[in-house]
């Protein structure tokens, strides 16, 4: 278990309307990425890029949804930062993502995340804690992006 990348956190939504920060490209685009090409069914695309200009570094280019269920649950693959994509990029599986979310009232929503799929190497843990900040930041961007 300490090699999952584990977050949670309480927006001030709905939870159709966390789970559409996660599916909606204009929404991703709001607090995750530069540019989203996201298609939110299963096997379809989640594209998200940090530097639309350079779309094979820094993006997610190629990743797909593995599962989802509206408004329950979504998962993905993922790949690493340009930093890191010389050993996250090429390995069979992908990182992988799940995002849980759940109503607590009307207008509350708990979004859990688990990043798993990382190895065993010094350079696959620096990976997992840049990551673990990265989304640490990333889940603060939702929390501001979901509050007005």
């Amino acid at each position: 278990m300490d090699k999952i990348i584990a977050k949670s956190i309480q927006l001030n939504c709905s939870v159709e309307k966390a789970f559409q920060m996660f599916t909606e490209n204009q929404l991703l685009e709001s607090w995750l990425c530069l540019k989203a090409d996201v298609e939110p069914v299963l096997g379809g695309k989640y594209e998200l890029f940090w530097n639309p200009e350079d779309k094979e570094n820094n993006s997610t280019i190629g990743c797909r949804i593995t599962s989802i269920e509206k408004n329950k649950m979504l998962s993905f693959e993922w790949k690493g930062a340009e930093q890191f994509k010389h050993f996250m990029n090429q390995t069979d599986p992908l990182t992988h993502v799940v995002v849980m979310f759940f109503s607590e009232q009307q207008s509350t929503a708990t979004v859990y995340l688990i990043h798993s799929g990382w190895r065993n190497t010094k350079e696959w843990e620096e990976a997992r804690q840049w990551f673990d900040q990265a989304w640490q930041q990333a889940f603060a961007a939702l929390k501001k992006e979901t509050t007005h």
